[in-house]
């Protein structure tokens, strides 16, 4: 058994929760609208990160790739934080609906009532309690199901050896790959797009999962150096963080791609009811718009270009931590202007909650690896991961 969660490591998941609740605590105390637009956007934005895990690992089965082999039980470790955001999503909108979501108020349906809406009541088949609830319980129980099987699957391949269990999870990862394909984009609707009701883009789904492949690729990159220093993957070489590396440049660029493709066209096109969402974010929050392009492309586009940089791992780990923020900022940007309107900051309760997030994540990451060896032994490529050279 690796016992992987040191005291360090429960003590620093410990302090982050603990600052969180206090934060999260403070939110309410001072400003509760404020404070379910956190609990949203925090949430949402370390479940990102743990989905993209698993959606990196069933591209590698599916893949039949070899050289990740080694780092396979840390995007599983990152899975098993699923059940509990998926738990927090679905409270999160159960208890803060009224507040999060305009459309979930009654009287924007009723005709007698001013308030009346007609764009909301034509979407209402789409954006009503009971289905919106359902396809929430659905996200959660695919996204969990899988993460929980692939696991399971490897686990079991350590024991009996053979194929049969990789065999398996070949199988699972493709079944879970065409659910995600469906699911990422209609979830993005469902929990960022659908707080601005009357906005719509057909590229979100897109962009909000180029955000959270970088962020997720980001995190595993940053963990397995951790792991690394403190001995635990020893024979984790210069090559696998290159790879790391050149996917946390790749998708930045893709994530730029999508950036400028959905604004560009919007502003081109300059239709009222698409440069709403737009030009109230670049009115009111002009500051964050523009860092959060120049973090989010021209950090890793300048630093990560060149071979050696992505072997670095010390650089890896500085990059990382800046892309973190940039891609916490663009989750800011998309759920805070539509909940809180033009007063909302940077402050306290933001930080704060996404440090309790961040806490519960590390510490069911750090409890997932102690309960099974670090590497997949029985696994049929691993010597080519322990031999990979690039």
């Amino acid at each position: 058994m690796n016992y992987v969660i040191t005291k360090n490591n429960k003590t620093l998941s410990f302090v982050l929760m603990g600052v969180g609740i206090l934060s999260i605590v403070y939110g309410f105390a001072t400003d509760s609208l404020r404070a379910w637009g956190s609990l949203l956007m925090s949430n949402f934005y370390v479940m990102a990160i743990a989905l993209a895990g698993i959606f990196f690992l069933a591209v590698q089965y599916v893949a039949e790739v070899g050289w990740s082999v080694q780092i396979k039980r840390v995007l599983m470790a990152m899975g098993t934080y699923l059940p509990y955001a998926g738990g927090f999503l679905i409270l999160i909108f159960v208890v803060g609906h009224h507040d999060l979501y305009f459309w979930t108020h009654h009287e924007y349906y009723d005709k007698a009532s001013p308030d009346y809406d007609r764009l909301l009541d034509g979407k209402h088949a789409f954006l009503n309690m009971p289905f919106y609830i359902t396809r929430l319980v659905l996200y959660a129980g695919i996204w969990s199901y899988f993460a929980l099987m692939l696991r399971k699957e490897s686990l079991k391949e350590d024991i009996v050896g053979g194929v049969i269990n990789y065999k398996k999870s070949v199988k699972l990862s493709a079944i879970f790959l065409v659910l995600f394909a469906v699911s990422s984009s209609t979830s993005a609707w469902d929990i960022l797009m659908s707080i601005d009701a009357h906005w719509f883009s057909t590229l979100f789904g897109w962009y909000v999962f180029a955000g959270m492949f970088v962020s997720g690729l980001t995190v595993i990159a940053m963990l397995v150096i951790y792991l690394k220093r403190s001995g635990y993957l020893p024979n984790v070489n210069d090559s696998h963080i290159h790879d790391l590396g050149k996917f946390m440049f790749a998708f930045s660029i893709f994530w730029t791609y999508l950036w400028f493709s959905q604004f560009m066209l919007i502003w081109y096109a300059n239709l009222p009811e698409e440069v709403a969402y737009y030009a109230f974010r670049q009115d009111h929050f002009k500051a964050i718009f523009v860092l959060n392009f120049l973090i989010n492309f021209f950090c890793p586009f300048l630093i990560l270009m060149t071979r050696d940089s992505k072997r670095i791992k010390g650089l890896i780990l500085f990059i990382g931590s800046i892309m973190l923020i940039g891609h916490w900022l663009d989750v800011y940007l998309i759920v805070m202007p539509g909940v809180v309107g033009d007063h909302a900051t940077v402050g306290i309760t933001e930080v704060g909650t996404t440090c309790f997030f961040a806490g519960l994540f590390l510490y069911v990451f750090f409890n997932s690896l102690s309960k099974a060896p670090l590497v997949p032994k029985n696994h049929p490529m691993l010597g080519e991961s322990l031999h990979h050279q690039i």
